[in-house]
């Protein structure tokens, strides 16, 4: 037996036209029922509606991505690109190897075409012997109408999409975002350079390559997200508060991850577990970071033992359906109460990140917020002598000959946030540090301190301690709104939260 026929039979292939048959027959009708049309699609087309007359006349491409193996025959749970879900409202686990497709008309505008693999009937292999994509397998999937219905948009075969992507290549401009879907990409440039070449050119002047057209269309899709709309607001919010139900999970567990042993599993599991139950999961590696490993700025691995006069840095965020994501992070004291030194180094950093909301409003720089929070650290350093003799606040912050500072606070205070953690990575830095902060944009502000168990440089009593405190803010007509604010931030208000989660009384 070949090793392709041990695969067919191991996946259950029918094997015979009877069995085939038999399979097939006697199974009740499926609903007719239409779907609801998806709240998110009306934004989704006034957002197809932004692409298309930023490119008139020409075909846009825009991959949901494909399946990603995991290990031999074990795929990853399915996640649609950004772009892709932000231009179709499709969020977790919908439509794999999707692709849509905003095809030119004579007048310029586009239509909205979604290419992808709809639901096969009963009678035919897929349904049965397909394990990566049949109903028997993995479940149902819409049909062409059933999309039709939900997004308000033209749906179409997956295998009608080389032909409505090859046709008038010479004539029509193609765009692809590239990282969507790799072997699409390869395809589709092995038949633009095939072509006759357009003879493109940018602002400048400079004959454009199809990467640079291509690069120019990501970064459309990546900055039009700078600024949330009503619906992507309210994602947030939602996203948020099934984030502050996990951090009040943990808070409750944290008597057991010490009883437990490997305590910052322990979390990593009790939030992802309301993630998974509040939203879609956890909208990236959470970060379980106990004692010296909170000063590893990603620490993913959490793999240490919690102790009780630990502090407990916890960067976590609640992906929901629709794909937004919060960013939230705490410092906790495992013990319930922070020690002299611990306190010393968490008020510094709430400080510093109350002077970086401050500074969040319209008509402001991003990067003020960095600049406002960054003083405030640097103020406490050259406070506490940790800074090199003769080097005060003012050395020590100018950009060409300072940054002394930067030895325990390295990152920056603030990202945009959304469907992407890091959200609108494609911008210019001049388009999001130099950039003025407008309403409805969603960014963190998250300062902090990170003193290394080995630093020679600062005094014993504050090695080890690790404080990062972060929040999401909304900007507004009038400052921001901090959406996480219902999770203690202050020092005694922290030690409030942990002392009532275990239905206990705050010490005075």
């Amino acid at each position: 037996m070949s090793e392709e026929q041990h695969k067919a039979d191991h996946r259950g292939r029918p094997s015979n036209d009877e069995f085939r048959a038999f399979i097939a027959a006697s199974w009740a009708p499926r609903s007719t029922d239409k779907p609801a049309q998806a709240l998110a699609a009306p934004y989704a087309a006034l957002r197809r509606a932004a692409a298309s007359a930023a490119f008139p006349g020409e075909r846009l491409v825009i991959p949901a991505g494909g399946l990603k193996v995991r290990s031999n025959d074990c795929d990853y749970v399915f996640r649609p690109h950004s772009a892709f879900a932000h231009l179709t409202g499709l969020g977790s686990d919908r439509e794999p190897d999707a692709v849509l497709v905003l095809e030119p008309r004579q007048d310029g505008s586009h239509e909205s075409i979604l290419y992808f693999r709809p639901l096969a009937g009963r009678d035919t292999e897929e349904f049965f012997g397909d394990s990566r994509y049949g109903e028997f397998w993995v479940g149902a999937r819409p049909g062409l109408a059933d999309i039709e219905d939900e997004l308000a948009l033209s749906a179409r075969h997956i295998d009608e999409l080389a032909e409505g992507m090859g046709k008038d290549v010479g004539s029509t401009g193609i765009r692809i975002v590239r990282d969507g879907d790799r072997d699409l990409t390869a395809a589709l440039d092995a038949v633009r350079d095939g072509a006759t070449a357009t003879g493109e050119t940018d602002e400048a002047g400079q004959t454009q390559t199809i990467r640079d057209r291509d690069d120019e269309l990501a970064h459309f899709l990546s900055t039009m997200r700078l600024v949330k709309d009503e619906w992507e607001i309210a994602q947030m919010r939602d996203a948020i508060r099934a984030t502050a139900t996990g951090f009040d999970a943990v808070i409750a567990g944290l008597p057991q991850a010490l009883a437990h042993g490997r305590g910052e599993r322990w979390v990593e599991g009790i939030f992802g577990l309301h993630a998974r139950h509040q939203g879609n999961g956890v909208g990236y590696d959470s970060i379980c970071a106990s004692g010296d490993h909170a000063n590893t700025l990603h620490w993913i691995k959490n793999t240490g033992d919690i102790a009780s006069g630990d502090l407990l840095l916890l960067d976590a965020g609640v992906e929901v359906d629709s794909l937004f994501t919060a960013d939230v992070t705490r410092t906790l004291p495992v013990s319930g109460r922070f020690t002299e030194a611990q306190r010393k180094v968490y008020d510094a950093v709430y400080a510093a990140q109350e002077a970086g909301i401050a500074a969040v409003k319209p008509g402001a720089k991003f990067s003020d917020i960095h600049d406002a929070a960054i003083r405030v650290i640097a103020e406490h350093l050259h406070a506490w002598g940790l800074l090199p003799e003769g080097v005060d606040v003012e050395t020590t912050l100018d950009k060409d000959n300072g940054n002394y500072h930067r030895r325990w606070m390295v990152h920056g205070t603030s990202h945009h946030l959304g469907l992407d953690v890091h959200d609108c990575a494609l911008a210019l830095r001049e388009e999001y540090m130099g950039s003025e902060l407008k309403p409805g944009m969603i960014l963190t502000v998250e300062p902090g301190l990170y003193f290394k168990a080995d630093d020679l440089l600062v005094p014993e009593e504050l090695r080890g301690i690790g404080v990062r405190i972060e929040d999401d803010m909304l900007v507004t007509v009038d400052g921001c709104e901090n959406l996480s604010a219902a999770m203690p931030r202050t020092s005694t208000d922290v030690e409030s939260w942990i002392a009532n989660s275990r239905g206990l009384t705050a010490m005075p």
